[in-house]
């Protein structure tokens, strides 16, 4: 071989030695499977939790939706809106799980749980060593899941008219087309029957059944407490001595000068009648130190054709009280013109039956026979009262009217127009909490 192809071959040989071109192919060739893990492995997990994100969405709406239905019904609801969502119990991998005594993070077991749980097959993340944690179909798969606790939301609503008693229907009406009680919630503590007319009222509640009470019906509601019963400890104690005059039958005899009422009087924050009161001739009290409490012991007020009004500004709550031998009601073909207190114990309370008074304490005609032109609450807890007429806020009040008996009739005429200002006018509208509509607390 001659010296010109040996150094030729030389020169050829440490060109090669010094040439990188070659290096990053083979280092890249070496390399790809590692990449093409890691780059399925990043793209898996970025769909389990995309997939998991959808689920807790779903999860998060069905477990309100379980909450708010609160029924025996509540796991078939939140069921359905899983699948809205994609989620269908006992399919492609999914189950849904729903209980109503999950345990609260606040405390207790009254909780609304849904669990939505999925298993998804691997792709690529096994190519790298990843198996899996489940399987599905017999395949290596990953199990994703989400959890969601709601409770049911609780709203109180306030109520013009409450009938407290709890033995079949004790809020009725026998045929109402006139009556308006539009502004206003009406509740039963037993069942709510309309007949032929729901009212007017925004809500009707009913503990037992509503049939056709109220613009908005609902039944099953809460049973509703009486936030009045403990004014009553405040009644002054009795002074009367055991002496209470009633009013006499035809021939009878005749009250006594001091349970007869008649003119203008101004009183202070208490007066009492021992025995019936009566009107002899239209009335008016104003105040001369802060609003009046009229205490009537084991006695009736008769308006007897004629009106008890309150001058303006002027405060007037009637209590009657006693024992159940005696009759304890407003009557008399007359009428009410009379405000409320506004402020201090007796605050927003027009008329009070105390609440130990179980007989002699119905009313068979109330807003007509006398008319009442009430501004407050006239509270009358045993009694069973027959509404016929309409009411209207007092000449020198605001307009809010309330009533609270054991049972209520309302017939073709009753109507309630004195709403909207109960605040103002220093009563707070007795309210119930009724369930809403369900949060999330996990």
């Amino acid at each position: 071989m001659s010296a010109r192809i040996l150094t030729r071959l030389g020169a050829a040989a440490r060109r090669l030695v010094r040439d990188r071109r070659g290096n990053v192919a083979i280092v890249a060739a070496m390399a790809l499977p590692a990449m093409m893990g890691s780059f399925g492995v990043g793209t898996e997990v970025a769909s389990w939790y995309a997939n998991q994100r959808a689920m807790q969405n779903a999860a998060d709406t069905a477990a309100l939706a379980a909450a708010s239905n609160a029924s025996a019904t509540y796991g078939s609801e939140a069921k359905a809106v899983a699948a809205q969502y994609g989620y269908a119990d006992g399919q492609n991998g999914v189950t849904v799980a729903v209980s109503n005594t999950a345990t609260c993070p606040a405390g207790g077991a009254t909780c609304y749980s849904v669990t939505i749980t999925k298993s998804q097959a691997l792709i690529l993340a096994q190519f790298v060593g990843y198996g899996g944690d489940t399987t599905l179909g017999g395949s290596p798969a990953k199990r994703l899941q989400a959890v969601a606790i709601a409770t049911q939301g609780v709203v109180q609503r306030p109520y013009c008219m409450v009938a407290l008693g709890q033995s079949g229907t004790t809020l009725r009406t026998n045929g109402a087309p006139k009556a308006d009680l539009s502004g206003c919630n009406i509740m039963s503590n037993g069942d709510a029957t309309c007949n032929g007319h729901n009212l007017g009222a925004d809500v009707g509640d009913a503990h037992g059944t509503n049939s056709g009470c109220g613009v908005k019906q609902d039944s099953n509601q809460p049973l509703m407490a009486d936030p009045f019963a403990s004014l009553a400890s405040n009644i002054p104690a009795d002074p009367c001595g055991g002496a209470y005059p009633q009013e006499p039958a035809k021939k009878g005899t005749p009250l006594p000068p001091q349970n007869l009422f008649a003119g203008p009087y101004s009183w202070g924050a208490v007066k009492t009648v021992c025995g019936d009161m009566e009107l002899t001739a239209d009335t008016t009290i104003s105040n001369s130190a802060g609003p009046t409490l009229l205490v009537i012991y084991n006695g009736s007020l008769d308006t007897n054709g004629f009106t008890l009004s309150t001058a303006a500004g002027a405060g007037l709550t009637i209590v009657f009280t006693g024992s159940n031998a005696f009759n304890h009601i407003p009557t008399g073909g007359g009428g009410f013109d009379i405000a409320a207190p506004t402020s201090g114990t007796w605050s927003g309370i027009a008329m009070y039956q105390n609440p130990a008074l179980t007989s002699g304490v119905n009313v068979s005609a109330a807003g007509n026979s006398p008319t009442w032109n009430i501004t407050g609450m006239v509270y009358l807890p045993h009694s069973s009262v027959t509404f016929s007429g309409a009411v209207n806020k007092a000449s020198n009040g605001l307009s809010c009217f309330a009533l609270m008996a054991d049972n209520v009739t309302i017939n073709g005429t009753g109507s309630i127009l004195a709403h909207g200002q109960c605040a103002a006018a220093g009563l707070t509208l007795p309210s119930n909490p009724i369930p809403g509509r369900g949060r999330l607390v996990s």
